[in-house]
């Protein structure tokens, strides 16, 4: 009796075991993949930090990420295509259910990109554009208008001076060389004022969409120019380091020189409140949502649209006074 009753105990034990370790499993399993074995994993490769556009990108991207159940893989390039590259074959190695990434340049990657169309992994493009003729590549390209915004810079610039018969020196401050932010705002902006010979672009260069080249290169500006009226800047930030090389000339922003950036983010919206700089074309960098909404139809194999534009409006000095206190970003 002693025996059969000890084997009865010890079989009772070992079902419990089982049972126990069964559940342990499952609710581990659902720890370590935050949603289950049906949770969507994105390999997203970000462009870097190198500005406050960027970094409100990324932020929106993660935290969109996070409220749609999605297991986010973030890569920071660092400005740098191959960085790109190694980060989206990473993602194929990981067996990743969608790659988005914005692209640092807009050529040079149709060999990774057929690598990854390959291994069946559907791409989204976010914020830039690549120059590839395969539009079999990616799904979609998700962004902006980045010609739009340097018309509607060049709109504005054409309508400040309207009626004024003298020149009007312009400098430029480009994006990254190579990136299609600043090939295609170069291009709607250069389009516009090209059609009235008053404009004239006297220097054009790089600032790599950075506060501290901004202010380098307008430094040179400044030294090789006696007289530049306008500066058109890619972005808010090369236009906030301009800013501080006109200061250092004893010059004043926004009147001895007129300030044209793009983007919109808090800093620059500030000091178009402030006066210093004159208008802003918005660039919205809050494409997390969208592109979440994107990936889960992209994986379902869902017919998605190839050009998602998002909605975006420019700036004087009264509307930034008026927006500045919910802005986001």
């Amino acid at each position: 009796m002693f025996r059969r009753g000890l084997a009865a105990a010890l079989a009772a034990g070992v079902l419990v075991s089982m049972l126990a370790a069964c559940g342990g499993g499952q609710d581990s399993s659902a720890n370590q993949s935050g949603g289950g074995s049906d949770q969507l994993t994105l390999g997203f490769s970000q462009v870097g930090a190198e500005s406050g556009w960027r970094t409100a990108n990324t932020k929106s991207v993660q935290e969109a990420a996070k409220e749609a159940g999605i297991d986010l893989k973030f890569s920071d390039a660092q400005q740098k295509q191959e960085n790109q590259i190694k980060a989206i074959r990473s993602f194929i190695q990981q067996k990743v259910d969608a790659i988005a990434f914005s692209p640092v340049v807009e050529s040079g990657w149709d060999t990774v990109l057929k690598e990854v169309k390959d291994a069946g992994i559907p791409v989204i493009l976010t914020d830039r554009a690549v120059d590839s003729t395969d539009t079999s590549l990616y799904k979609t390209f998700i962004g902006s208008d980045f010609v739009v915004e340097g018309t509607k810079a060049g709109e504005w610039l054409v309508k400040e001076y309207e009626g004024k018969p003298d020149p009007v020196n312009i400098v430029e401050l480009q994006g990254t060389t190579g990136s299609a932010p600043a090939n295609d705002r170069k291009k709607g902006f250069g389009d516009v004022v090209a059609a009235d010979p008053k404009f004239k672009i006297i220097a054009s260069q790089t600032g790599d969409f950075t506060r501290a080249k901004g202010k380098e290169v307008m430094e040179a500006f400044l030294k090789a120019n006696k007289d530049i009226d306008v500066l058109f800047a890619h972005n808010d930030d090369m236009g906030l380091g301009a800013i501080e090389a006109i200061e250092g000339a004893g010059l004043r922003p926004g009147t001895d020189i007129k300030i044209i950036t793009i983007d919109g983010v808090k800093d620059g919206m500030q000091a178009l409140a402030d006066g210093k700089i004159s208008f802003i074309a918005e660039c919205s960098p809050l494409l997390g949502p969208q592109l979440m909404d994107l990936v889960k139809k992209a994986v379902k194999g869902e017919q998605i649209p190839t050009r998602v534009l998002t909605e975006e409006t420019t700036f004087t000095q009264e509307q930034a006074k008026a927006a500045l206190p919910g802005r986001k970003y």
